[in-house]
């Protein structure tokens, strides 16, 4: 019970937070500085896969040794280890793609890799945070 509590609560989080920051920064950011780099349509399948394979890996790398490390007498003992992990992991996956992207394609702006980088390492601090404080809170 504790994964589905820790994986709906990092999903909920997360994907809230990246719809709003999305609905934002695409016609904000993206599509001033990438332009024809961006599909036409936005393509529901390749977004939900990456979604729920990143929200796995959020709650194993992340949210996992919040809980192992967490001290049962101090309800939020695991959350910044959560945190930190999850910052990391967001930093990680972000870089990886962004600066990728600025190695192999034609235009890829150094300011969306910066920005995509910080906004990935806090997006999954926060859900992992959350998603650790849940499970700790539910008593799982």
């Amino acid at each position: 019970m504790k994964w589905i509590i820790a994986f709906g609560v990092a999903a909920i989080v997360f994907g809230l937070l990246d719809g709003l920051w999305l609905r934002w920064a695409g016609p904000n950011l993206y599509r001033p500085a990438l332009g024809d780099l961006l599909a036409a349509k936005f393509r529901f399948a390749p977004a939900a896969l990456f979604y729920v394979i990143y929200i796995a890996g959020l709650v194993w790398f992340a949210v996992r040794p919040g809980l192992v490390y967490a001290d049962p007498s101090v309800i939020m003992a695991g959350v910044p280890l959560a945190v930190l992990n999850g910052a990391l992991l967001g930093g990680l996956a972000y870089a990886t793609y962004d600066l990728t992207n600025q190695a192999t394609l034609k235009q890829w702006a150094t300011h969306i890799t910066l920005i995509d980088i910080a906004w990935g390492a806090s997006a999954s601090a926060l859900a992992s945070g959350l998603a650790t404080l849940a499970v700790l809170r539910s008593g799982y």
